[in-house]
């Protein structure tokens, strides 16, 4: 699709370049943090855009490695930001997606040991998958605490009340070659308004690949899986009809390449136009599926899009209304 334009590459496209992109698309898929919102404030804009599209017809869709909450509790987030058309089924998260794949792909029999937040226990047993319940005395070590005895899978998502005991037991359970080793996403930090950074699950996966010995299996995006989960609900699905948004060039846009979708970054969040024109202009191949097709500086730049669409639209309608 970017040929189409004359252009490939990290171009920044605006008004009549991003009403065509968006005329050629069914499918939208968003990233949520750093896209739409930054924590709990709705980027200008952002709501106005997703409603929007949704009204001329187009197929939103929410893929987020944020493992920590389930889906319904992001409902009532979009809700409390101002997104209020969107539904639980257009939400994919890496817990939600980790949940089926546990289901529908391993068919775990046994119970799953978690590294994560209580939002992933949710998604899990919402999937009627059982996890490992933590009820270790406060003194316990791993040289005394009790193990389970069916633990078929390790599964490790962000968890701020990691301990070293969580991490000993994992690589316990990790021994048994026929227990699956799971990681809902691979995201090294995230930022932090302070200008701190929160290390991410991709930094306790690492602590327990090298404890174990073993590769993680990853869920969330770059994967493909995630794309499978939402071309499972939404049939037919074709990538050259979907467009994905998001902020992070190693997450977001590798997952648009891996799927291939057109791929657009916006700069509202970690990723900035120099990183992805540096990747652009490596001699290294594999650097050009980091490459954003399209780079906008915020989604509201969406919004002068759809003043053109809508002009289109009114004509068609008068001359309906004649007829």
């Amino acid at each position: 699709m970017a040929g189409a334009f004359g252009f490939k590459g990290c171009q920044k496209i605006r008004g009549p370049q991003i009403r065509s992109l968006l005329e050629a698309k069914d499918y939208i898929l968003f990233d949520c943090d750093g896209v739409i919102w930054h924590g709990e404030k709705a980027i200008t804009g952002a709501a106005k855009v997703v409603s929007s599209l949704i009204r001329h017809g187009k197929n939103v869709v929410f893929v987020t490695n944020n493992s920590t909450r389930p889906r319904e509790n992001y409902v009532h987030k979009f809700c409390r930001l101002g997104f209020t058309d969107v539904m639980l089924e257009q939400i994919f998260s890496s817990s939600y997606c980790s949940a089926l794949y546990l289901r529908d792909v391993v068919k775990v029999c046994g119970q799953v040991f978690v590294i994560g937040c209580d939002g992933l226990r949710r998604e899990l047993q919402e999937a009627g998958i059982p996890c490992v319940e933590e009820a270790d005395d406060p003194d316990a070590t791993i040289y005394n605490c009790a193990l389970a005895p069916d633990v078929k899978a390790v599964l490790v998502g962000h968890d701020d009340q990691l301990t070293f005991l969580k991490l000993a037991k994992a690589s316990c359970y990790l021994r048994d070659p026929d227990c699956v080793f799971l990681a809902t996403d691979n995201d090294p930090w995230h930022p932090l308004s302070s200008g701190r950074i929160l290390p991410g699950s991709g930094s306790l996966i690492a602590a327990l690949e090298v404890a174990s010995g073993r590769k993680a299996t990853v869920i969330g995006k770059p994967s493909r899986f995630m794309f499978e989960c939402i071309s499972s609900q939404f049939r037919g699905v074709d990538p050259a009809q979907c467009l994905m948004i998001g902020d992070r060039l190693e997450t977001d846009m590798l997952f648009g390449s891996n799927c291939g979708f057109d791929t657009m970054l916006t700069l509202t969040g970690v990723s900035q136009i120099e990183e992805a024109q540096e990747y652009r202009n490596s001699e290294l191949t594999t650097n050009q599926s980091l490459v954003p097709d399209y780079v906008v500086d915020t989604i509201a730049d969406f919004l002068p899009a759809f003043e053109g669409l809508e002009e289109q639209e009114e004509p068609e309608e008068q001359e309906e209304k004649s007829n």
